[in-house]
């Protein structure tokens, strides 16, 4: 069941202590036949852009549920943000992983067609498939109550990631890497300690974490991603599957950067 529903359609504005919104009609419908919501009962409702609120439920029509808004929160997106690379991967294990990621509370999504992905995204497929990865990370934000629905992106190629190494601090998950993920967030840790204490900028530069399909990373890909300024990273000494590779790391970074 959703703990949370959205109001995408809404602005900032029209979330306010003492005020109402009502929900549209895909939602409203979902929150009084699949959730039974009845007058009186207590929700959660945001717009997905920051806004998070409670309220009363006033009216529990399935055409347009209102509820009766008693507190509201604006939050500021993560910084850094923390983007999941997801290879495409066979069966279902990368709509796990995105759907835990955005549990665990990933800001961005990037779909990766990877040398050794056997699924593939081609013609009207790869905007369907993506609206899916959407739809998948829209209903994890809702269960995880969260305030900022995570973007999801076009599918990327390995040049497309190549590109984006430029620009972010890109980390690569590889059993064979020597340098554990674990020591760079004791790092992030540090370094945020001592922005703290000094009163200095913190750091913006997105951190984007690659995850590669079933197969592993090619050594091509691999060999490109780091000539263009992405560090390679291992979780342990066991290897995870795709499906959780990018949640374990997640969790790592959660720690280290301090939002847990």
């Amino acid at each position: 069941m959703s703990s949370l529903f959205l109001a995408e359609d809404l602005d900032d504005s029209a979330f306010e202590a003492g005020s109402a919104v009502t929900l549209g009609r895909e939602e409203s419908r979902h929150a009084v036949t699949v959730n039974r919501l009845r007058v009186g009962e207590t929700v959660s409702v945001g717009n997905g852009r920051g806004v998070l609120a409670t309220g009363t439920v006033t009216t529990a029509d399935a055409a347009a549920l209102v509820i009766g808004l008693e507190r509201v929160e604006r939050l500021e997106p993560s910084n850094p943000r923390i983007t999941l690379v997801q290879a495409l991967a066979k069966g279902d294990r990368d709509e796990l992983a995105i759907q835990a990621a955005t549990e665990l509370g990933v800001d961005a999504v990037v779909p990766w067609a990877a040398r050794r992905s056997v699924k593939r995204w081609e013609g009207a497929k790869i905007e369907k498939s993506r609206e899916r990865w959407a739809t998948i990370v829209r209903e994890a934000t809702k269960q995880s109550i969260r305030a900022w629905v995570p973007e999801v992106r076009a599918l990327h190629s390995t040049g497309d990631l190549a590109r984006l190494a430029g620009s972010t601090r890109m980390l690569v998950l590889e059993p064979t890497a020597h340098l554990p993920l674990t020591q760079l967030a004791r790092r992030a840790q540090g370094a945020e300690a001592a922005h703290a204490a000094h009163g200095a900028a913190e750091d913006t530069q997105e951190l984007v974490l690659v995850v590669g399909p079933e197969g592993g990373i090619s050594p091509e890909e691999l060999e490109l991603l780091e000539r263009a300024g992405a560090t390679s990273v291992r979780l342990g000494a066991s290897v995870l599957r795709t499906s959780t590779a990018g949640p374990a790391a997640l969790a790592v970074l959660n720690a280290g950067l301090g939002r847990w």
